[in-house]
């Protein structure tokens, strides 16, 4: 592992020619810590530009066209593979013929993001999630000195073009963080639903469904703001992160907290809003370690059998010493903190069948990072909890377009000796077709067959066929953070 330097943005350390489709190091989705690029990661990087210096030749293209074309796509695939051995279904005929990877992939008709962010449009904030450029400089790095962000790549419309245009993507959850300001909150409940409103007007047809947010630490003054999003907003669902203190005094929230946090399923319960999505895993230095944990899941579940409880990041810990623990290589089952307590407290209760486990960003730095670790992942949360409670989830907008989690996703294989040692299931298109979407349309009630007959029709995918017609093509920018 590379020592950290600094922090920096992704799209500032990477130039036109040199953006990836796929990333080649962890990029921060602003609520963790990343560690800086491996030395795998780091040879895939080399091994991709070696592919795309060669490839853009013998296709006469530029660089930047053919990183950003389906052949640099699958030559991103097919480094990996020269480094962290054969993980990914992936040709190198795929690389020079333009139509081969349409013909490689499964053909997944209905893709539902449950994990999305944007920055509310018009807004500059200046937080110390979103102020990694100062701490660079005051870290040194003189690069960052008065590096001003560029605030509209965070906001809706680059979102819209990022999630639907650049991407497979067919409807997505818009999800924010809470704040103890309205001010310093960087998109706001009322902001959320505008944005579901706006895509969803522009669509003539439902693409987004959104969050509220609740603070159960914040007692009654919790209540009275769920009360006003409802009554005023509609929410689709609740977005509560339990390791971040928001009131004064707090160190966080438990989900199994008779006293703090059942008022607030005791009242979703009464208005009928089923869902119920936490943030688990991934902490920040300033969160209580503990509250991140997935240890107080199983009473709240128990508890609140009609609720669905969606647990954001599968509470996958992250962190470097996890990854390091990964490359013993899995030779025997092994404990990967919190997301196999909670696979294990699933196993001990086979009524808790209102968890499911999502995602977003887990998937993203996992796959890169240690493929190994990340079918080992699946396996576990599809062994423990079945292949239709694993919903898909990326973290867009900070890791870009979501198309290459899609892409990495249909093309990731089960290792032989997973399926035979520890009885996970292979990775078929049927369990990649239910996780990509179809199981997420149940939890939120869509109905899919009509859903599809929409998408045909509406605005945003006219929209898309001309933006492709007029040679749009994808960006390659991740908006997060990197150390460097």
């Amino acid at each position: 592992m590379t020592k950290k330097k600094s922090w920096k943005q992704q799209c500032d350390i990477e130039g036109e020619d040199q953006k990836t489709p796929v990333p080649t190091q962890i990029v921060s989705n602003e609520e963790f810590v990343p560690f800086g690029q491996t030395e795998e990661q780091a040879e895939v990087e080399h091994r991709l530009g070696r592919i795309a210096d060669d490839a853009s030749k013998r296709l006469n293209m530029s660089r930047r066209r053919f990183l950003a074309s389906t052949g640099g796509m699958a030559a991103a695939f097919l480094a990996m593979n020269c480094v962290y051995g054969k993980r990914f279904d992936v040709d190198e005929n795929e690389v020079f013929e333009p139509g081969a990877t349409d013909e490689k992939l499964p053909k997944t008709p209905f893709i539902f993001d449950i994990h999305t962010h944007h920055v509310e449009t018009g807004k500059v904030v200046d937080l110390p999630l979103l102020g990694y450029r100062s701490a660079g400089a005051a870290w040194g790095n003189k690069d960052l000195v008065d590096k001003k962000h560029i605030w509209e790549d965070l906001y809706l419309t680059n979102y819209v073009k990022e999630m639907f245009l650049d991407s497979d993507t067919s409807m997505a959850v818009i999800t924010g963080l809470p704040a103890k300001e309205e001010k310093n909150n960087v998109l706001p409940p009322a902001e959320i639903i505008e944005s579901r409103t706006r895509i969803n007007g522009l669509a003539d047809s439902k693409r987004i469904v959104a969050h509220g947010l609740f603070s159960p630490d914040l007692g009654k003054t919790d209540l009275e703001d769920m009360k006003r999003q409802h009554e005023q907003l509609k929410v689709d669902a609740w977005k509560g992160y339990p390791g971040q203190p928001i009131a004064d005094g707090s160190v966080g929230w438990w989900m199994d907290d008779e006293k703090v946090a059942y008022p607030a399923y005791e009242y979703s319960r009464k208005i009928g809003v089923k869902n119920i999505c936490v943030h688990k895993g991934l902490p920040l230095p300033s969160w209580d370690l503990e509250h991140s944990s997935t240890k107080d899941i199983p009473k709240a579940a128990k508890d609140f059998r009609d609720l669905n409880f969606l647990i954001y990041h599968a509470g996958f810990k992250g962190g470097r010493d996890v990854f390091q623990a990964a490359s013993a290589g899995f030779k025997e089952k092994t404990r990967i903190p919190w997301v196999s307590d909670l696979c294990a407290a699933r196993k001990k209760d086979p009524e808790m069948t209102n968890v499911y486990m999502d995602l977003g960003t887990t998937f993203g730095m996992t796959v890169i990072t240690s493929p190994l670790l990340c079918t080992y992942l699946l396996g576990e949360m599809i062994d423990a909890f079945g292949e239709d409670h694993v919903l898909w989830g990326t973290d867009s907008i900070w890791w870009g377009s979501p198309q290459w989690q899609i892409d990495a996703f249909k093309r990731l294989k089960m290792p032989d000796r997973f399926v035979e040692k520890f009885g996970f299931k292979p990775l078929t298109d049927k369990i990649k077709e239910k996780i990509l979407g179809l199981n997420s349309a149940k939890v939120y009630g869509i109905d899919v067959k009509a859903k599809l007959k929409a998408i045909p029709k509406d605005y945003v995918t006219r929209l898309k066929k001309e933006y492709e017609a007029s040679g749009g093509r994808p960006s390659n920018t991740r908006y997060g953070w990197v150390r460097a």
